[in-house]
């Protein structure tokens, strides 16, 4: 059993996105597993400042935050007196410093975090030749595992699938609570059925589909002529211009509300103001979002192609289809709405998700990969 573990991080706690979620979850699990077998663990952040650590997830005793200091920080990683049993890298990008420990340190296990895109492309010869020298890859979805194993010919008995799981202080809402203020600030009074979408709307990556589900809205007002669309996001300049005059050109402009950016506190009272989520990405490791969606109750429809089908369970908790088929997303749109969301329904997917996806169970999978 190992003794100290250190997770190196690029950035965690001064950013919100999916990687930066996925990583407070595991230095949460690490550190409490941590506390419970008496192990030695730090979370080493390569950008973010001390200051910025959320103490809910560890104490100040456990953090180091370089503040962008890099040579600092890989000095400090490197330091001969430092010698972890473990080090689990949350980025490929960290590759140096994995290879490096190795070096010096050669009884210490190298693990990698592998989420998505990032190690599905083409990858520099420093990252290639970690992948061959980690002792384990731990992947965040079968799909990922699999591109590992097929681009980049990783050993299949170092690859490990860990899913993410439900932050541990994200709040669970009451799924009958109705978010009155929401639907008094996007004036949704009389609007039925709400399509939501919550995703980063950047011009360099265009596979996260929302533009398919305008183009399905400028069908489906016909059927559903109340129908609004709200998609939320922090959007760049570009971005923001393409997909307003997509809904111009669509005469969707009542329809679809574009948000911008919102607070985390505000998030599961989106979800829970929204009858369906829809995100039909093409590249999406394993998608936090869908979980963060189905623990408030709300159904999702993704794509059939990446990650997704880790986070609805092959099916079991949500619908998958083709991205590139208009037709196949306005068949399963409409199918949702013709059938009530009812409490029940709401409830049910609610206790699906976080019997599947809770930090209890995530933690007890970290800890049987630590003893193997």
């Amino acid at each position: 059993m190992c003794k100290k573990v250190i997770l190196f991080t690029l950035q965690t706690f001064s950013t919100t996105g999916g990687i930066q979620k996925m990583t407070r979850t595991l230095g949460h699990s690490l550190y409490k597993l941590a506390q419970i077998n008496k192990w030695d663990f730090e979370l080493w952040s390569a950008y973010d400042k001390q200051e910025d650590l959320m103490e809910q997830y560890l104490p100040q005793t456990g953090f180091k935050g370089f503040g962008a200091k890099r040579a600092s920080f890989v000095l400090k990683a490197i330091n001969r007196s430092v010698k972890p049993d473990v080090i689990i890298l949350s980025h490929i990008n960290l590759s140096i410093i994995g290879l490096i420990i190795k070096l010096v340190n050669p009884n210490c296990k190298v693990w990698l975090i592998a989420h998505g895109i990032e190690v599905w492309r083409n990858l520099s010869p420093v990252k290639r030749y970690l992948l061959k020298r980690c002792d384990k890859v731990i992947c965040v979805s079968d799909f990922t595992r699999d591109q590992l194993i097929t681009r980049h010919h990783v050993k299949k008995d170092i690859c490990r699938v860990l899913n993410n799981a439900i932050d541990p202080f994200m709040k669970v809402p009451s799924v009958t609570r109705i978010p009155t203020s929401l639907i008094s600030r996007y004036r949704l009074e009389n609007s039925s059925p709400i399509i939501f979408t919550l995703t980063r709307l950047a011009s360099t990556e265009q596979y996260k589909g929302y533009e398919h589900v305008i183009e399905a809205i400028s069908s489906l007002k016909e059927s559903f002529p109340n129908i609004k669309y709200i998609l939320s996001g922090k959007y760049d300049e570009k971005e923001q211009c393409r997909i307003n005059k997509l809904i111009n050109e669509l005469k969707v402009a009542n329809q679809v509300i574009l948000t911008g950016f919102i607070d985390e506190d505000e998030l599961a009272d989106h979800f829970l103001m929204a009858d369906l989520f829809v995100l039909p990405s093409k590249k999406e490791g394993f998608g936090l979002v869908f979980i963060e969606a189905l623990a408030c109750g709300l159904p999702v429809i993704c794509g059939n192609a990446d990650g997704s089908i880790d986070a609805i369970r092959n099916g079991e908790l949500g619908s998958a289809i083709d991205a590139d088929d208009p037709a196949e997303l306005i068949k399963c749109i409409t199918e949702h709405l013709e059938t009530p969301l009812t409490p029940n329904k709401r409830k049910m997917l609610q206790e699906q998700c976080l019997l599947h996806f809770n930090e209890l169970d995530y933690m007890q999978k970290i800890k049987t990969l630590l003893n193997e």
